[in-house]
């Protein structure tokens, strides 16, 4: 995940979290899950990749 390129991350973000808000209507009207499991990995893949653009980035300065 630190290997994408920060427009890479802002995409798959913003797709996980569509995939995301499609799985909590789905429930919310009734619906169930194929795999409920998928809400927790979701929400944990945001969280890393968040995480992975938020981190300052670490440079080594020559002496």
């Amino acid at each position: 995940m630190k290997q994408m390129l920060p427009e890479e991350r802002k995409k798959k973000i913003s797709e996980l979290r569509a995939e995301l808000t499609t799985i909590r209507t789905s429930v919310k009207s009734g619906g169930t899950v194929e795999n409920p499991s998928r809400v927790k990995e979701l929400r944990r893949t945001v969280a890393r990749l968040l995480t992975a653009e938020n981190s300052p980035v670490i440079t080594e300065e020559p002496e």
